[in-house]
């Protein structure tokens, strides 16, 4: 085996499947694997899986999204 597997996820499944998609429980448990990929899919769009940023990448995010350090003005507006 190349790595190790993360647990299948069910409380996000039954949260999705009962809760967005307002399955009752007995449809949710008789769907199967590739209906229940198919209904996220077509929810929220096909997800590619996406590893960690390169330098580069990391480097813009900094720059898109920099830390902010409160400033004194910052703490007397409202």
């Amino acid at each position: 085996m190349t790595g190790a597997r993360e647990p299948f996820n069910w409380t996000a499944a039954m949260a999705f499947g009962l809760g967005v998609l307002k399955l009752p429980a007995r449809d949710f448990w008789s769907m199967t694997p590739r209906e229940l990929d198919a209904a996220l899919t077509g929810h929220y769009g096909r997800r590619r899986a996406q590893g960690a940023p390169d330098r580069a990448g990391l480097q813009a995010l900094m720059q898109q999204y920099p830390d902010q350090q409160p400033t004194e003005q910052m703490r007397h507006d409202p």
